[in-house]
């Protein structure tokens, strides 16, 4: 096993906790990846405000975790974009399986956080996805001009209502308890919201609908009056639920190191009960949950493992490559942003930097094929493919005169140089998070591409008839990308399968024929339609 083949430590989780970890790592010259699933930065990039960390006044949650990943990047801490499927702690090198191949290192840090928490109402299984949402970054504007509906009272609930006025015609935030349990700055704001109810002592019954959310019915619990709301002309409405998280444990579930209400239990350096397995942030039995106390986690289990790994390197003789230092822009340099043109262009030298390293991996060359219309979001896509494209010789670009063909456009198809489609597809411009999953998309197609566990490899094999996916998302959402890139990776090793990625902004008139009010949203050969982030193995599970 060679040095670049292995890690000091893998962390499991991109919120506060894993960067703090991957920040103190990095910095002690261990090698170090953040494994993160769905965005990096957590839960609290939700936060408009953060008011009570210590030394700063005043930030958002995304700025606040975003400088925590600048600083754990400057000390040379990796990141990948993937989800962890397994874990295998047996041994002293231990294996990460994810959706992107296996990783090794000595020790593991969880820090997986939380997920949001079903409550069980009538009808909320049945129109998730079709009026009952869970991220109000995600769906809020599916949602725009109705009346919305907002379940908790929680620090999430009130930030989300808040966030969710700037698309509703009203919001209706419906507490159990007899009033709000977060900080009263939040609760005051969301309180004196002209667009804004606050109903305490009443929760959700039922909701119910044709295909889109028609109406809802709730009680009092202390006088047991119920109402049924309605919106006015057969209009749909929405409900978000934000009644608390449950620890995400599931990779660790079957170790005897989860205490009675399924928090991991650690001791006063963050270990596990496994040797070489640390947990931290929300994923551990604690009285406070806050960033202040993440940090601390992430901080004591990064000491403590920085140590372990420095017994395991003696004892394995294997020795990772130190991390590389990269310094940090100056504040108020100039910044790019993923699918916003700069002075420089579409690209900073960063992601350019970024792009030839994948560039330098793939197999083969591929051809672009770009069919465009008279928009102008056609113009930006072409002038954003021919930047990509005037990076490398590995990309070429066909832009062939507009037909009746009926094509989805604009589009850029991914097809080898002999004129075989790759069964890729990207409706829309990439940017935002897109981005990630196109440039992923651009490696599966030209190979190797990301590896496969031999039991999914011979599951798409077996597949003989024409499968087609469509994914519906959006640039915004930071769920969107998973879903992308296992539809993305399948296409690519089997012929027959086709996925086509389409932005809902550029065809609001898929969002109708689907009823789509979630994101992501994948529809497979016209008749199943499913919603949520999904990785392959979810996807095959679908097709029975």
């Amino acid at each position: 096993m060679e040095p670049e083949d292995i890690y000091d430590a893998i962390v499991i989780g991109g919120g506060p906790a894993g960067l703090t970890a991957a920040l103190y790592l990095a910095r002690a010259r261990c090698r170090v990846l953040v494994v993160e699933k769905d965005r990096f930065g957590g839960q609290i990039t939700i936060a408009t405000e953060v008011l009570n960390y210590p030394g700063v006044e005043r930030t958002g949650g995304a700025a606040l975790t975003k400088t925590m990943r600048r600083q754990a990047e400057s000390f040379g801490a990796e990141f990948l974009l993937a989800g962890v499927e397994s874990l295998n702690l047996r041994a002293n090198i231990k294996t990460v399986r994810t959706s992107r191949g296996s990783l090794r290192a000595f020790g593991v840090i969880l820090a997986t956080g939380s997920r949001p928490r079903m409550i069980g109402f009538t009808g909320e299984e049945a129109f998730r996805g079709r009026g009952v949402a869970y991220c109000a970054i995600c769906d809020g504007e599916f949602f725009t001009g109705l009346d919305i509906i907002v379940v908790g009272g929680g620090f999430a609930a009130a930030e989300e209502a808040i966030f969710l006025t700037r698309y509703a015609h009203h919001v209706t935030i419906l507490i159990r308890k007899n009033d709000f349990s977060c900080a009263a700055y939040v609760a005051d704001a969301a309180r004196s919201h002209k667009k804004i109810t606050v109903l305490v002592n009443t929760e959700l019954e039922e909701v119910g609908g044709d295909t889109a959310l028609r109406y809802a019915r709730w009680r009092n619990i202390k006088t047991g009056e119920t109402t049924s709301f309605r919106p006015p002309d057969g209009a749909s409405l929405g409900v978000f639920v934000f009644a608390g998280h449950e620890p995400a444990v599931d990779l660790v579930r079957d170790l005897g190191v989860l205490d009675d209400q399924g928090y991991v239990i650690t001791d006063g350096d963050q270990k596990t009960g496994v040797e070489g397995l640390y947990a931290v942030g929300d994923v551990c039995g604690k009285n406070l949950r806050q960033v202040v106390t993440a940090v601390g986690d992430g901080a004591k289990a990064a000491a403590a493992l920085e140590k372990y790994a420095r017994v395991m390197r003696e004892a394995t003789g294997l020795h990772p490559a130190p991390p590389l230092s990269r310094p940090q822009r100056e504040p108020g340099s100039r910044k790019g942003t993923k699918g916003k043109t700069t002075e420089a262009g579409f690209f900073t030298p960063e992601i350019r930097a970024q792009l030839g390293g994948l560039f330098e991996k793939m197999a083969r060359p591929l051809v672009l094929r770009l069919d465009l219309d008279e928009r102008p979001v056609s113009e930006e896509l072409r002038r954003f493919m021919e930047e990509l494209a005037g990076m490398t010789d590995k990309l070429r670009l066909d832009i062939p005169p507009p037909d009746s063909s009926g094509k989805d456009r604009p589009c850029t198809g991914f097809y080898l140089e002999d004129g075989t489609y790759r069964g890729i597809a990207f409706h829309g411009v990439p940017g935002g998070h897109e981005f990630n999953s196109f440039v992923v998309g651009l490696y599966n197609a030209a190979g190797p591409g990301q590896a496969l566990a031999p039991e999914v490899t011979e599951a798409l094999g077996a597949i003989r008839e024409p499968l087609s996916m469509k994914i519906l998302g959006s640039p915004a959402c930071t769920i969107c990308q998973e879903l992308v890139i296992a539809a993305q990776r399948m296409a690519a090793e089997n012929p027959r399968i086709t996925a086509e990625v389409y932005d809902l902004n550029h065809f609001p008139e898929l969002r109708e024929r689907y009823r789509v009010m979630s994101v992501p949203c994948l529809v497979i050969n016209d008749n199943i339609v499913s919603f949520g982030k999904k990785d392959i193995r979810e996807i095959l599970a679908l097709l029975g």
